[in-house]
């Protein structure tokens, strides 16, 4: 998935996401297991929501994402800010950094865009790779609980003032496939449509911890999204708290 479509519309679709909010809570985490980092690696940036809020908090931020089109909006945003911001275009399995960084995070299930297993163990490596020994790796996904019983092969219509979409997902073993439609209102009455898909695969907490181990990274804790509570049955979205070995 190129997401060139996506990157148009995709801050327009998580407005509620409240990035400030989420970024004060992984602070909180890697405060309270490990420090505050000075140099941390953002995987999966995106249009670098959560780049910008790290950085804005005087924290020295390497963006990484595979997507040129995210990219391009992340580095506009980070003009427009008044922030320098370093954004690669790579991949977490790709990751090439020039020295380590003191923590790290991806954020909002981006690693569960990852479909093949070999490639979530892979990328996790080379994360754990350029992380300073027994600094901290923050990430968060979505839950199995979350792709059988909300995605599932359910479908969302979102309607906002300059914007309609209609999210359909089809549901096969493990993965949600999720086609979107958005479509633009134009001066003459028209509607143009965009199209986007892509797929999100739901990992089990054993996938999730054998991929660690591989990748040399030690589980400190898993949380109920933006709480300090344990993971739920009916639980949406985990964050993982880990730490490359020493």
């Amino acid at each position: 998935m190129s997401y060139d479509c996506f990157a148009d519309y995709y801050d327009r679709l998580m407005e509620d996401a409240d990035y400030p909010a989420r970024t004060e809570y992984l602070l909180g985490l890697f405060e309270k297991f490990d420090r505050r980092p000075t140099l941390l690696l953002d995987a999966a940036c995106g249009t670098g929501s959560f780049s910008l809020e790290f950085a804005k908090r005087g924290i020295e931020v390497i963006g990484a994402d595979p997507a040129a089109a995210m990219l391009a909006v992340a580095k506009e945003r980070a003009l427009e800010a008044g922030q320098d911001i370093l954004f690669l275009c790579q991949s977490a399995a790709e990751l090439e950094l020039y020295g380590t960084v003191d923590g790290a995070v991806c954020c909002m299930d981006s690693l569960n865009h990852i479909v093949d297993y070999e490639e979530f163990c892979r990328s996790l490596t080379r994360i754990a790779l350029f992380l300073e020994p027994g600094r901290l790796f923050l990430f968060d996904m979505n839950t199995p609980y979350k792709h059988r019983e909300i995605l599932g092969d359910n479908a969302f219509v979102y309607e906002l003032e300059d914007l309609f979409l209609v999210w359909q997902n089809e549901t096969e073993d493990d993965c949600t496939h999720i086609y979107l439609d958005f479509f633009t209102p134009q001066a003459d009455g028209r509607y143009v449509r965009a199209c986007e898909d892509f797929s999100e695969r739901a990992y089990t907490a054993g996938e999730i911890a054998a991929a660690l181990d591989k990748a040399g990274l030690i589980l400190e804790a898993v949380y109920d999204d933006m709480t300090l509570s344990p993971p739920a049955a009916d639980s949406q979205r985990l964050v993982y708290v880990t730490r490359r070995r020493g």
